[in-house]
């Protein structure tokens, strides 16, 4: 394989991972803004989120299977350019319904990312628990950009600017791709897709399979919640702290994403040395007691807790992926990660529903984390039934890896 079309694929690919959450992610720091310009309550107006987070992971089945009989690298041209129109749209948009139709248009093409980007990754590079890791601290970045960013734009501008401004950036990196395939300097490989050998047996598929599609579903749900809830939790619990506007409730957030983004290299690396399973189980065993304290703390112990808790979430992320490929066939991989992340999103579309209602309840979040940590727990007894594996990820790798193109 080429090792420029390798780098050029991880490179666009983590950058739109980032763009994936980043653009997801501006709304839930923004709204704090809109609650006075347009005279509505926050659970009314977060949940103006729910038909673009709802297409977010229902659109990734048909964005999968183009991927895999189409494309992965026009789609991803696709990715970049619609995400930043909607954007752009939304930051132009006059009232609510405006608003909701443009998150729908960025949840749309939004969807794209995770399905084919990610299988991208698996296809071409050859030190998958490394690449992904790295992948995965990009998606980080952009969760933690997009509060940081939103808040310091949405205080120095507006709150359309903090839409707008990201919306071109999104398109000109799309445009960049385009001119790349266009000259022939990024090319699809469908020889190696076609011929990949499988990485487990059929029963190994099947059973693993199943059992991963009811842990990706609890992490979708329990990342989701935590991303979206986080912001108002911190004001709420936070703001003897804080000072006045968002940019102080933006920098939090993001401090707690850029951290949990960086252990991602670590999980990575645990991912290529020791049985995935058992690095996925124990991240999964550690979720539901920190989900738990976080839902008692409103402190300053809330911070830390509040990273920890997002680090044991995304840490797996490489683990997870490793498994989801090792369980699906070689030639449908964006189809096969295009069902995983309808239910991974599709399920963390609930996020919106259920924050409205808890916190329209209770007005606060502690049931919110309780639930959280119920899913967590549900997670980690599906985790120790998936098969077992002796060797580590590093032998999935040798036996893997890439030849070159003849």
């Amino acid at each position: 394989m080429d090792d420029r079309n390798s780098r050029l694929t991880l490179a666009f690919s983590s950058g739109g991972h980032a763009f994936s959450h980043f653009f997801m992610l501006i709304y839930p720091t923004v709204v704090l803004a809109l609650e006075s310009e347009f005279a509505a309550p926050y659970h009314e107006l977060i949940a103006l989120m729910l038909i673009g987070n709802i297409l977010f992971g229902a659109a990734a089945l048909p964005a999968g299977y183009l991927g895999d009989k189409w494309s992965a690298s026009r789609m991803m041209v696709l990715f970049f350019i619609g995400t930043g129109v909607g954007s752009i749209l939304t930051g132009m948009a006059l009232n609510l319904f405006q608003i909701a139709a443009g998150l729908a248009l960025i949840g749309l093409f939004g969807s794209i990312y995770h399905p084919v980007g990610i299988a991208w990754v698996v296809r071409k590079v050859a030190n998958r628990g490394k690449a992904l890791g790295l992948n995965g601290v990009f998606g980080s970045i952009g969760v933690g950009l997009a509060p940081l960013l939103a808040s310091g734009l949405t205080d120095i501008w507006s709150w359309r600017v903090a839409f707008i401004v990201p919306g071109i950036v999104s398109i000109a990196v799309g445009l960049g791709l385009w001119a790349l395939i266009a000259t022939g300097r990024m090319v699809d490989d469908k020889i190696q897709m076609a011929t990949a050998p499988s990485e487990a047996s059929k029963g190994d598929m099947k059973r693993g399979a199943l059992l991963l599609l009811i842990t990706v579903s609890c992490t979708g749900l329990i990342y989701q919640a935590t991303s979206f809830a986080l912001p108002k939790m911190f004001e709420t619990r936070l703001s003897e702290y804080l000072g006045e506007g968002l940019l102080g409730i933006g920098a939090l957030v993001s401090a707690v994403y850029f951290i949990s983004g960086a252990t991602q290299l670590l999980g990575g690396w645990l991912a290529d040395r020791f049985e995935l399973k058992r690095v996925y189980l124990t991240c999964w065993i550690l979720q539901a007691p920190l989900l738990l304290i976080a839902a008692s703390l409103d402190n300053a112990l809330l911070l830390p807790v509040a990273a920890a808790m997002v680090i044991s979430n995304t840490i797996g992320s490489p683990s997870e992926n490793s498994l989801f490929a090792r369980y699906s066939p070689p030639k449908w991989r964006s189809t096969a990660f295009g069902v995983k992340f309808v239910l991974t999103l599709g399920v963390a579309a609930a996020a919106v529903p259920l924050i409205a209602w808890i916190h329209k309840e209770t007005g606060g979040f502690v049931m919110l984390f309780v639930v959280l940590a119920v899913f967590a727990v549900t997670a980690a007894l599906a985790a120790a039934l998936l098969p077992g594996r002796g060797d580590g990820g590093a032998a999935v790798m040798e036996k893997e890896r890439p030849q070159p193109a003849e």
